[in-house]
């Protein structure tokens, strides 16, 4: 089957050669988003927020919404954030939350501290 290549213009366009998602047999792959906006600014939640944000903008771009997601890994710079993430991340998640991971990295692109990628089916 064909990929189709999924954009949303309401989401940070790439910073180098990857799509925001990839959509093949009903999959949809979306790359790992982050929120540069609000990076730096201390404020865990609100840049987890964003990112989020930034995620549905692509699975709505995708006819999906966050019910669709099956799998999301997130990446923290500072795993002492891990609580905070998963106060906002849970908020998106009201009923039958998806498989997850949550690992601690030395440093992400921009300098952000979160982020996070999603698999969804439809």
């Amino acid at each position: 089957m064909p990929k189709k290549i999924i954009f949303s213009d309401k989401a940070p366009a790439p910073i180098g050669p990857y799509s925001q998602a990839v959509q093949v047999n009903g999959t949809l792959y979306v790359s790992g988003q982050i929120a540069a906006d609000v990076a730096g600014s201390g404020d865990i939640k609100a840049e987890t927020g964003m990112v989020m944000q930034n995620i549905g903008h692509i699975l709505g771009a995708a006819g999906l919404g966050f019910s669709n997601v099956v799998k999301s890994t997130i990446f923290l710079k500072n795993m002492d954030d891990f609580t905070s993430v998963n106060e906002v991340y849970g908020s998106f998640f009201t009923k039958d939350p998806p498989a997850r991971e949550t690992v601690q990295v030395a440093r992400l692109p921009k300098d952000v501290n979160v982020e996070i990628s999603v698999v969804a089916v439809e």
